[in-house]
């Protein structure tokens, strides 16, 4: 694994970290008929500490898609999810709450889940796969799945919708990481003629402003315990599916390291989801649990 991956990565997942609690902070005090609507980024530019939310977002994203110029994503992503421990270390400061077993047990799993899986997958470049019909079908299905979720969530407006919003932002998330990706090997091979002929930098676009209201709409109507699992959990496996099924990236596949790569997945989600819960992550606001309460059912 090359070390500049490793750094930019690492980097990438800090900075992501530190955007998502500064922007839960700032969007857990929006007004809820902006559930869902763009009109809610527009209210939330209004408020420093969600603009300084996105700016880490943002450097997080560029340093993120220059580590997917560097490195294949099968690699990459596993790494980007452990924004979470940087997320935690800052709730941490905001809320004195220690570790604890639960909190040292999450952190075993997700860095030991994501070791785990890049030394049994031994991730490496291949030729991307030509056939455009297998390209749009695996776009489509992460795209479908979100549309799904999403739809159900805006129905529903239970207690799981944060949830259901953040599933469907990661896998929207993971697809933009791929088509990044393609974007950048485009630039390299014809500078930006290249790149602004081809639809993925819009798609790209289309995607993050997607992916954000979602996001957003999460992370104003519950804490930040009950949408950043789903999303750190979401975002690395829908952008191992494109990496594997059409961006040519190859992982070992004899038995023991499917065994163990599928083991440190495991791992990683389950790490996800006790650091997620950890009593340190933000609960929100006694106004947005009020809010979220009084939704219809």
């Amino acid at each position: 694994m090359s070390v500049l991956v490793l750094v930019l990565a690492v980097s990438a997942a800090f900075c992501l970290g530190i955007g998502f609690v500064l922007q839960q902070n700032a969007a857990q005090h929006a007004p809820l008929s902006d559930f869902l609507s763009p009109r809610l980024l527009l209210d939330l530019m209004h408020v420093r500490r969600w603009l300084g939310g996105i700016g880490f977002m943002v450097v997080g994203m560029v340093l993120g898609a220059v580590a997917l110029a560097h490195g294949e994503l099968s690699l990459v992503e596993p790494l980007l999810a452990t924004n979470l421990l940087f997320a935690l270390g800052l709730s941490r400061r905001q809320t004195k709450q220690p570790l604890g077993r639960q909190g040292w047990a999450g952190l075993a799993l997700l860095a030991g889940g994501v070791t785990a899986f890049i030394v049994a997958g031994q991730p490496t470049g291949g030729d991307a796969v030509t056939n455009p019909l297998r390209h749009w079908l695996i776009i489509g299905v992460m795209v479908g799945l979100a549309l799904l979720l999403t739809t159900y969530a805006k129905r529903s407006r239970l207690s799981a919708a944060p949830v259901l919003l953040s599933l469907a932002a990661g896998l929207l998330y993971g697809v933009q990481d791929a088509l990044t990706r393609v974007s950048g090997q485009r630039f390299s091979e014809g500078g930006w003629p290249e790149l602004v002929t081809g639809w993925q930098p819009y798609a790209v676009l289309a995607l993050g402003v997607t992916g954000l209201v979602l996001v957003q709409s999460a992370f104003e109507t519950a804490p930040l315990r009950m949408s950043l699992p789903a999303l750190t959990a979401a975002q690395p496996l829908a952008g191992i599916v494109c990496g594997v099924g059409f961006l040519g990236d190859q992982l070992r596949t004899d038995t023991g390291a499917l065994a163990w790569e599928a083991a440190g997945l495991a791992a990683v989600v389950l790490g996800i989801v006790l650091l997620g819960l950890h009593p340190a992550m933000p609960r929100g606001s006694a106004e947005a649990e009020q809010r979220r309460d009084l939704q219809p059912h």
